[in-house]
């Protein structure tokens, strides 16, 4: 079959370490990019159960004097960024270092982007509006879920409009990426589960997107498989450090897919409900990969097949059709199992914000890759699905 010309990049972190005990690296990472004094952004949560004053101490002992700003919210507004970048640039700063999850990861490329480039967060909404690299930056990650510490995504929330801004620019991608085990042990179950169904979604979706490549089909397939393994025992038992080690790579695999296949409508929507309702963002799309995936069906049949049996289903013998139905109860049965809330009423939401969301939804970047073309009342039928 002839394909017409079309041309792909792939991005991922210069350098990334992984596994056990790599964190106490940092401080030899952090001099070999020449930084003498980084500000560390991350969150009260991380402060309050020592995590930073442990990396600010790592950081001390190798002689390097650091600031940090703590005040990141889950859903980061531009509010923490503008308050982010005062502080980087009143302390004369000269790199970052992102501590905690997404949040954190966001917040802190949201700083780097106006350090060097200047204006308003606002005015990066949208792919690849930067001009100047970031400073060097170092994402020390502490969830196995949204993959921002690798990632070129930012995702910001718009404090005015309540909307959450896509931000995809290959300039904010990490310098370096650190995942180590150790920092994320201290997870508590429900936060296990939210942050690695996001990484499910980021590998369902990436592997269903029009701009799939064999790269990106192989981490996304590699992803699902690790997740359907381990998920359960790292939510079951925290300080499983097999459990927690694979889901590290399960959700970095993911990243590198849709780092470069992007994403779907799943994503699309669920930006809208953490900036209409503040939730959380792997539980959102843990609740709507079914739906989505339900509409996306007849656009990617084989490939839904494929991801059954990457989550441990067995389909042999049955259609295309019916391997296909069965991924999307596989998913609905993780997602029962390891305590996500079973639709969006017990979260609160009213479907009077439908109409609103759903606008706002067929606006965002990672719906354009969505492998079927959703029409406003389709993307409504999907919330209203999903309650």
């Amino acid at each position: 079959m002839a394909i017409g010309r079309q041309t792909y990049g792939f991005f991922i972190p210069t350098v990334s370490l992984m596994g056990v005990g790599c964190h106490t690296e940092l401080g030899a990472k952090v001099k070999s990019l020449g930084g003498k004094k980084p500000l560390i952004v991350t969150d009260e949560g991380m402060t309050k159960i020592g995590t930073t004053g442990k990396i600010v101490k790592l950081l001390e002992n190798d002689g390097i004097s650091t600031v940090v700003y703590d005040k990141t919210i889950p859903n980061p507004t531009d509010k923490n960024v503008h308050e982010g970048i005062e502080i980087y640039k009143s302390n004369a700063c000269d790199m970052i270092i992102t501590l905690g999850g997404g949040s954190s990861h966001d917040c802190g490329k949201g700083i780097g982007i106006l350090a060097s480039n200047g204006g308003k967060i606002h005015d990066y909404e949208g792919v690849d509006k930067s001009t100047k690299n970031m400073p060097p930056f170092i994402a020390v990650n502490t969830t196995a879920g949204t993959a921002s510490e690798m990632t070129r995504f930012c995702i910001i929330t718009d404090t005015s409009r309540k909307v959450k801004m896509a931000i995809v620019d290959w300039r904010t991608t990490p310098t370096l990426a650190l995942n180590d085990p150790e920092l994320m042990a201290g997870m508590p179950p429900f936060l296990t589960a939210c942050t690695g169904m996001d990484a499910l979604t980021h590998a369902v979706e990436a592997y269903v997107s029009t701009i799939a490549t064999p790269i990106t089909d192989a981490c996304a397939l590699k992803a699902i498989e690790l997740v359907s393994e381990y998920l359960r025992p790292a939510v079951a038992n925290g300080a499983d450090m097999e459990a927690r080690d694979k889901m590290a790579y399960a959700e970095y695999l993911a990243g590198m897919a849709f780092n470069n296949a992007s994403l779907g409508y799943v994503h699309a929507m669920a930006h809208q409900l953490g900036g209409f309702y503040n939730l959380a963002h792997g539980m959102c799309n843990a609740i709507l990969l079914p739906h989505v995936s339900q509409f996306n069906l007849i656009s990617r049949l084989g490939r839904f097949a494929d991801i059954a049996v990457a989550l441990g289903e067995d389909v042999s013998g049955l259609s295309e059709r019916d391997g296909a139905d069965v991924a999307i109860s596989a998913i609905q049965t993780l997602s029962k199992d390891v305590g996500i809330p079973s639709g969006l009423r017990e979260l609160k939401v009213e479907e009077k914000d439908f109409e609103v969301m759903a606008k706002n939804a067929m606006k965002d970047a990672c719906g354009f890759t969505n492998p079927r073309v959703p029409t406003l009342k389709d993307v409504m039928a999907i919330y209203k699905a999903a309650m």
